[in-house]
């Protein structure tokens, strides 16, 4: 199983920046992906950037040249950094990650969420 703890969502004006970071913990073998969702409140969950274990990243168009997905050493942290951030950012953010728990099974785990609300 696998604990996953985001940090860094607040209120911020548009143009700032946020740092997320969410730490993962637990019993698993391997993450192979680590990434960001969010969601607004009567909208499906999208995503926003992930990262594998190799380092190949994925944004959504909407973030792209604006936001920066990155872990640290060990492997089991995973950071965002949203730039320029703009009013339509605002959403509650999710971690997820992608865990081998056992040689024969993985699955995927979220954060409890943080809220990221840009406004003036």
């Amino acid at each position: 199983q696998v604990q996953l703890v985001e940090s860094g969502g607040g209120l911020v004006q548009p143009g700032g920046s946020l740092r997320l970071s969410c730490a993962a913990s637990g019993r698993f073998l391997s993450i192979n992906v680590m990434g960001w969702y969010r969601q607004v409140p009567g909208k499906q969950r999208e995503l926003v950037a992930d990262i594998t274990n190799s380092g190949s990243t994925n944004y959504a168009d909407s973030v792209k040249g604006r936001f920066t997905i990155s872990r640290d050493n060990a492997k089991n942290t995973v950071y965002l950094q949203m730039n320029s951030l703009k009013p339509e950012d605002t959403a509650v953010y999710y971690c997820n990650a992608n865990a081998r728990t056992s040689w024969y099974l993985s699955g995927d785990y979220w954060g409890q969420g943080t809220q990221v609300t840009v406004s003036s």
